[in-house]
């Protein structure tokens, strides 16, 4: 028992260390967010998220304004799916100190297997969003578990109040892997679904805009995790789900290899990164990403079928 205590106190004092660490490094990560420009040092304006902060200018200081405290939403009770002998019901809103905002649901397995509840995609206020979800119930047994919504990519999207998630779960047997069943979307709507804020938080270097699909250039960070990334806001029209890739990545002149794949679902908007592997940029003697050059490819992501595959794409952050 001392053991597990142990363990879980030192599992506590690490993310409160990295907490701190990263709230007196954050400035200095902010200097290394270079904004994406044309080739004329341009940056398009596009709208953004009413969520997020402002700032005003006042003889040339630009002041933040105030930030409304912080909703907090709730639930109904309610049940998600009854599915081969398997019932899930989200039981209330969450909003862990540690772990972040997410749902607290019980998985009953009245089924005589073994099985397995997780999730396929996650949307909150129309935004593809990571899941931290996976759960394994044995037969004739009970569990709680919570499915969190991830904190990065909510902040990334500018969602400060959660108004409506939308759940793709799916259900296997637990001795094997492959998804034995994909289940309809379940929508969950909270206390604030009324207040609800779907503004595309697409400001910066539109990059694409055909058949459906936008693609906007937000901001290079250059410092982050595995080296470097572009941020790009996505927004899918198509009446398909899609997959977005990258191909034929140049940097400064340098071809690069791009780590992204974004899947989107119809009317549905992601934030996400190109990354950019710290190894490749030092092997090249690239110290500043300023010139970008890429193809987009827009795949269907159910028949794997290329829709079409841009032109060359060029930008700066100069």
């Amino acid at each position: 028992m001392f053991k597990n205590h142990k363990k879980l106190w030192i599992i506590v004092l690490i993310v409160v260390v990295l907490g701190v660490g990263g709230a007196l490094s954050q400035q200095n990560k902010d200097k290394d967010k270079k904004p994406i420009t044309d080739a004329q040092g341009q940056v398009e304006a596009g709208n953004t998220n009413s969520n997020t902060n402002t700032t005003q200018a006042a003889g040339g200081a630009g002041t933040a304004a105030a930030k409304p405290a912080k909703v907090k939403e709730t639930i109904t009770e309610q049940v998600l799916f009854d599915v081969d002998g398997v019932k899930v019901t989200a039981k209330e809103y969450i909003d862990d100190s540690i772990w972040g905002e997410g749902i607290k649901l019980l998985v009953e397995n009245n089924s005589d297997k073994d099985m397995r509840v997780g999730c396929n995609a996650l949307i909150v206020n129309n935004y593809m969003i990571s899941d931290l979800f996976s759960c394994t119930v044995a037969a004739g047994k009970k569990a709680n578990d919570n499915l969190y919504l991830s904190s990065s990519d909510l902040k990334a999207a500018g969602i400060d109040t959660v108004g409506q998630i939308e759940i793709y779960f799916y259900l296997s047997e637990a001795s094997t892997y492959v998804n034995s069943k994909n289940l309809d979307v379940v929508t969950v709507k909270t206390s604030e679904f009324a207040n609800m804020d779907t503004t595309p938080n697409d400001a910066g270097k539109e990059l694409l805009n055909q058949d459906g699909v936008r693609i906007v250039g937000k901001f290079v960070d250059e410092n982050s995790f595995w080296g470097a990334s572009i941020l790009l806001f996505i927004e899918n029209k198509t009446g398909n789900k899609i997959v977005v890739h990258c191909d034929d990545l140049s940097i400064n002149g340098f071809m690069v290899t791009g780590y992204f794949s974004s899947t989107l679902y119809d009317q549905k908007m992601a934030i996400d990164n190109i990354t950019l592997l710290s190894t490749q940029l030092e092997e090249n003697g690239i110290t500043s990403v300023d010139e970008v050059e890429l193809k987009f490819e827009i795949s269907d992501a159910e028949t794997y079928k290329t829709i079409f595959k841009t032109d060359p794409i060029k930008f700066s952050t100069k």
